[in-house]
């Protein structure tokens, strides 16, 4: 007979996806002013905040300033963006990349703080409960920040370069889930 998993898979991957897609959504709406939202991320399951990613906490702050600078081209040329939007989108983009970043260190200590609990001799399920309310006020933080960089770089786009956004961003949408 097999027995059933004591972690509800579902459970668990809906969990590291919403962090994960928080935090790469806010990558990619910083990178790309929300061009990967369907991101980071995520999230962006929002796999570019592991395994190698810019955001993986292995860049310098001059590599990551680079990779903004690239996707911002990419997205200037989808929302065929003017010379003063480009000149007010950087900053605000830059800005959301730079308050995000922490975010995926805290969230990489709490989700080693739940692997400690997890391993230990004794479950400490208040820690394991602990790990999971931070992961959660993190990935809110996350997802604040990038509503806020929605909100702003959007005042900025025409109502025709807001729907190229949002085509493109279903597009990407699509890929990350087929």
């Amino acid at each position: 007979m097999i027995t059933p998993n004591p972690i509800d898979s579902g459970k668990r991957s809906f969990r590291s996806r919403f962090l994960n897609r928080s935090t790469v959504l806010a990558f990619a709406a910083g990178a790309a002013v929300a061009a990967a939202i369907g991101v980071s991320a995520q999230g962006l399951a929002m796999g570019g905040w592991h395994h190698g990613s810019m955001m993986d906490g292995t860049h310098s702050a001059a590599e990551v300033n680079a990779h903004v600078d690239h996707m911002l081209k990419h997205f200037y040329v989808e929302i065929d963006a003017t010379e003063a939007q480009k000149a007010q989108i950087a900053p605000l983009v830059k800005q959301a990349v730079n308050d995000l970043l922490p975010l995926q260190t805290q969230a990489h200590t709490a989700h080693q703080h739940a692997m400690d609990a997890l391993s230990q001799a004794t479950l400490d399920r208040g820690a394991l409960e602990a790990a999971r309310v931070e992961h959660l006020q993190l990935a809110d933080q996350a997802s604040k920040r990038l509503v806020q960089l929605m909100g702003d770089v959007g005042d900025v786009l025409t109502p025709t370069q807001r729907k190229a956004l949002s085509d493109h961003l279903q597009h990407l949408r699509g890929m990350k889930h087929s």
